[in-house]
C-alpha cells in the first residue's frame, strides 16, 4: 500500500514535466509568421527530440543575426536518407518555415535548400 502511495505520488511530481518537455507546433511557432532566410549554417546539432541547425543571417541594418531552426527528429531524417553530414558549417542555404511567435531569431524549418540545389524538406512544422 505505502509503494502505490509513493509511486502514485511521484507520478504526479514527473508526468508534468515530461508533458512539458514536449509540445506542439502551434504553442510556440505561427504559422501566420512565415520565414524565408538565407545565410549560412554556423552548426547543426543532431539530437533528440528536435534536430537543430543554425544560420547565420546578414540584416537590412547590416548586422548579423544566428537563428536557431527547430528540424524534426534525427531518427525522422535518417530514414529520408539524411546523415550528420547533409549539412555543414560554411555552406550557403536558404531557408522557409515558420517564426516562433515569442523568441527572436528562433523558427521551424520547412525547407532547406543548399547552394547546389538540393532541397531538404523538415516535417516538424507539419506532424506537431
Amino acid at each position: 500500500m505505502k509503494l502505490s502511495v509513493f509511486s502514485a505520488c511521484v507520478s504526479l511530481l514527473v508526468l508534468p514535466a515530461l508533458a512539458c518537455a514536449h509540445h506542439a507546433f502551434d504553442a510556440e511557432f505561427s504559422r501566420d509568421l512565415p520565414i524565408e532566410l538565407e545565410g549560412t549554417v554556423t552548426g547543426v546539432q543532431w539530437s533528440n527530440p528536435h534536430a537543430r541547425v543554425y544560420v547565420d543571417v546578414a540584416a537590412e541594418d547590416g548586422t548579423t543575426n544566428n537563428w536557431n531552426l527547430e528540424l524534426a527528429s534525427p531518427n525522422m531524417y535518417m530514414r529520408q536518407g539524411w546523415g550528420k553530414d547533409t549539412l555543414q558549417p560554411g555552406e550557403k542555404v536558404m531557408v522557409t518555415g515558420w517564426r516562433a511567435r515569442n523568441e527572436p531569431y528562433v523558427g521551424n524549418v520547412g525547407t532547406i535548400k543548399k547552394e547546389d540545389g538540393q532541397e531538404l524538406f523538415s516535417r516538424a512544422g507539419r506532424n506537431n
